[in-house]
């Protein structure tokens, strides 16, 4: 996942905010409630009587699995999607018409991870929309250099870097512990997560100009993606170089699968599952805290947090060539496969020293690691220089993040080089040697490059072994083994004639393909395009609502101005529009587990508000006293200087320490305050919670027999969650008594008399179930909806800043983007021609 050079740029400032610099938080933030320096498990046992699952953290960083048990039974999978073409005719030819957008890219990772979003973000605007990246410091000056707008989220490459190849895997080592890096990663982290979010709303550090994102596409370990998408209720699109969606044709690239005369397509399906709640349970509390202060929304249940993607069905794109993977037949249409994405060829003469060298032999072979940070940078030379005169053959080594060749003096065959386009020196090796990035595979594999892969961590294992699969070249070398022999061994296979066959195939069918552009074409096709439109002006994203009567209209920004300024209709009637509104539940599968889990949670909560109300005050007193005696720096102030300050304070008579103390106590009285209100929340949610996972466990029943249920739809407010306590009154009852007569006949008709008794099974337990629904349901879905509605933190905090950011944009638009007398005319007209049938009707 992480590839690429070093940037020399820092951040602009030491003024800047905590996130922009790239900085961790301090300890007195507002997230001392979280145990930065708590592991993930390092092992997992998921078993009962029938099926044995256990997951174990390797040496190597990566997570082995075990599915024992002969004849073990576990979860069926899915059935395959039916491909429909007219879907795709009809998702294509509503792509044809999207609106121009604010997009942001949010990128987690090194240059090599960065460089294909600059491709795709040069794209974008190619056809239209306004692209921002949004990644780490250390690459500003790459990204404005590509001419695009750069937004910096924190955290610092090189620092993961290293992380990653001390701890290949999701999960760290103990010694990673002891060091105290797990902390610091933790909180660099949810440094990027304040980023991510202020990316979708701040104006261009550099310019001023305001921003507010309509679209998100990010790569998945960016983490605050989806969660940015619910606060703002607009689209995101993912795309990353690695597989992240289960399927039975392999098993997740952090996986060791172990089968014991298990299913190979079974365990590889689980194996998604299984990294993903790992994963969740490493990083889950810093991103529900996160989502809890920053963005105001709910904490995400485990089994919710770990699967969100395929929860909410988010688009996947993924940029590899189906060349060399193809599309698996179990991905639905949401999910493309496009090819790999590359940038246009970038001028380069070689300097005088390497022009020599090529010119000097026959083509030599590159090896190179990017930016991996080895341990023994000089150990790894001494093979390097040790197999070339092995085989032989001449050589061009990038130095890389290890800076490979230090101390080496002129080597006749073999040339040490800094930084080079891969695009084009790759036209003038005869083959490649590297670590196994997605990009770096990609550019040797379209010059039909035969390719050797040293991974260390993420998906360069993966990558490694499909160009093994491909016949493209050697099985993958073991980085911490690997000594002289073993890469003669690894040369001399990658300059047979059927590796340079195997990599010349897959090079002619990459050149027919064209990754960005097809992925640009994907990110339209699942746009939801005819919610995303202002109903006034073509193209125009839509920004606000206006509602009058039954009638709603969908209004940007330009159309909004028009008709405010030729007062047709008032600013204080439009409303935030959200055209792509994102609700997750917690999803109740039974009665049982579901009034557990509830009631757990409420004491959970209550627990921690009854535990925050005690603290918070304290740590406020001593927060305002401890930075008050430190500003007026008492002990060293005079009797006058007290004087002043006792003006200043307008409270005569009184010393600076007495002011001290009264700020302080006023800070915790407000503490107290805040307190009690988050006691109060927290119990009314409890209250409301319990029969509510009730309801909606009966509600699920039918489920765990293979029936559907009816879904009711979303409870966002008071009207929504009566509308919704009505109909679950209604169809519980009606599902319970009819289904007690139905279930019986269909089973009959359908399986004879094993039918009948199954039928009969099913219609005594919906008549057991749905009208205890109905009668939970009635009273705990108004109740939530009501609860909704008074919870005012989502017309503050994250909220407010979306309105106060869409406020600012639409001025800035109103000054900048001058609109011709016809199309004001062709507003005001359509509008009066709206507003005219509406009041006919």
């Amino acid at each position: 996942m992480l590839e690429g050079k070093k940037e020399d740029d820092k951040s602009q400032s030491d003024t800047r905010p905590s996130w922009q610099r790239g900085t961790v938080p301090s300890e007195a933030d507002d997230s001392d409630d979280i145990d930065w320096d708590a592991p993930p498990p390092y092992e997992q046992y998921f078993g009962n009587d029938q099926r044995n699952v256990s997951t174990t953290l390797e040496d190597n960083g990566r997570i082995s699995m075990f599915f024992g048990g002969a004849g073990g039974r576990y979860p069926s999978l899915p059935p395959l999607p039916v491909y429909d073409p007219r879907v795709e005719q009809v998702r294509s030819s509503a792509a044809q018409s999207y609106p121009l957008l604010n997009i942001v890219l949010q990128v987690v990772g090194s240059r090599g991870d960065v460089q294909p979003f600059i491709a795709l973000g040069q794209e974008l605007e190619l056809v239209g929309h306004r692209v921002r990246i949004a990644t780490h410091n250390v690459f500003e000056q790459f990204v404005q250099d590509s001419g695009l707008e750069f937004f910096p989220i924190g955290g610092d490459p090189t620092e993961l870097m290293a992380y990653m190849v001390k701890n290949p895997g999701i999960i760290p080592k103990f010694a990673t512990i002891r060091a105290g890096d797990i902390s610091k990663k933790r909180k660099m982290i949810s440094e990027m997560l304040k980023g991510c979010w202020r990316s979708c709303i701040d104006p261009d550090p550099s310019t001023g100009a305001p921003f507010v994102a309509e679209a998100i596409i990010a790569n998945p370990p960016s983490f605050a993606h989806m969660h940015c998408a619910q606060a703002m209720g607009i689209p995101v699109h993912l795309m990353f170089t690695m597989p992240w969606t289960a399927t039975r044709a392999f098993p997740h690239p952090l996986a060791n699968v172990q089968l014991a005369d298990t299913d190979p397509k079974t365990t590889n399906f689980l194996s998604y599952g299984l990294v993903d709640m790992m994963t969740w349970q490493g990083l889950g509390d810093v991103v529900n805290h996160w989502r809890k202060n920053t963005l105001n929304l709910e904490p995400l249940p485990a089994m919710v947090g770990a699967n969100l993607a395929n929860y909410l069905k988010v688009p996947f794109t993924y940029c590899w060539s189906s060349a060399l993977i193809p599309k698996p037949f179990n991905w639905p249409s949401h999910i493309d496969v496009c090819g790999f994405f590359f940038r246009n060829a970038p001028d380069y003469n070689p300097f005088p020293e390497l022009d020599q060298f090529l010119r000097a032999g026959p083509p030599p072979i590159y090896i190179g690691f990017g930016s991996i940070v080895m341990e023994d940078p000089h150990q790894m030379t001494r093979i390097i220089l040790d197999a070339v005169r092995i085989c032989g053959v001449r050589a061009i080594v990038s130095k890389g993040w290890s800076k490979l060749g230090s101390g080496v003096e002129h080597h006749e065959d073999v040339l040490f080089i800094g930084d080079c386009p891969h695009e084009w020196l790759f036209k003038h090796v005869s083959a490649v040697i590297h670590h196994g990035g997605a990009g770096t595979t990609a550019c040797g594999l379209l010059n039909g490059r035969p390719t050797a892969i040293v991974p260390f961590f993420g998906d360069q294992p993966f990558w490694a072994n499909m160009v093994f699969s491909a016949g493209a070249g050697p099985r993958p070398l073991d980085g911490k083994t690997l000594d002289a022999s073993t890469l003669a061994t690894a040369i001399e296979t990658l300059l047979h004639p059927s590796t340079i066959q195997a990599a010349n195939r897959i090079s002619d069918r990459m050149r027919n393909e064209s990754g960005i552009k097809s992925a640009v074409r994907s990110f339209h096709r699942n746009l939801p395009i005819r919610e995303m439109h202002c109903d006034m002006v073509p193209r125009q994203p839509a920004t606000w609502c206006w509602k009058k009567g039954k009638r709603t209209l969908k209004l940007s920004h330009r159309a909004a101005s028009i008709l405010v300024e030729h007062k047709k209709i008032e600013a204080s009637s439009l409303e935030i529009y959200r055209p792509k509104p994102i609700s997750i539940e917690n999803r109740r599968w039974d009665p049982i587990t579901a009034t557990t889990s509830a009631f757990l949670d409420g004491v959970v909560d209550v627990g921690s508000a009854f535990g925050n109300l005690v603290e918070s005050p304290i740590k406020e007193y001593r927060k305002v006293k401890s930075m008050e005696r430190e500003n007026s720096n008492l002990s060293s102030l005079s009797h006058s200087d007290s004087s002043t300050l006792s003006i200043r304070s307008g409270k005569t008579g009184m010393t600076g320490s007495s002011v001290i103390g009264q700020s302080a106590a006023g800070a915790a009285g407000k503490a107290v305050g805040r307190g009690f209100e988050k006691v109060g929340m927290a119990v009314t949610k409890g209250v409301i919670d319990l029969p509510r996972a009730v309801a909606d466990g009966l509600h699920n029943v039918p489920a765990l027999y293979g029936e559907e249920v009816r879904d009711y739809g979303e409870i966002r407010g008071w009207k929504s969650g009566g509308k919704v306590g009505v109909k679950s009154m209604g169809y519980g009852f009606y599902d319970g008594y009819v289904g007690f007569f139905t279930q019986p006949y269909k089973g009959a008709r359908d399986g004879g008399a094993f039918g009948l008794v199954k039928g009969i099974f099913k219609g005594c337990a919906g008549l057991l179930t749905q009208p205890g629904h109905a009668i939970f349901g009635v009273v705990a879905y108004p109740a939530l909806g009501l609860y909704r509605s008074l919870n005012t933190a989502h017309v503050t905090g994250a909220q407010g800043e979306i309105l106060i950011a869409q406020k600012e944009y639409g001025i800035f638009l109103a000054e900048t983007d001058r609109m011709d007398k016809g199309e004001v005319e062709r507003v005001m007209k359509d509008f009066d021609e709206m507003w005219l049938a509406v009041r006919e009707v």
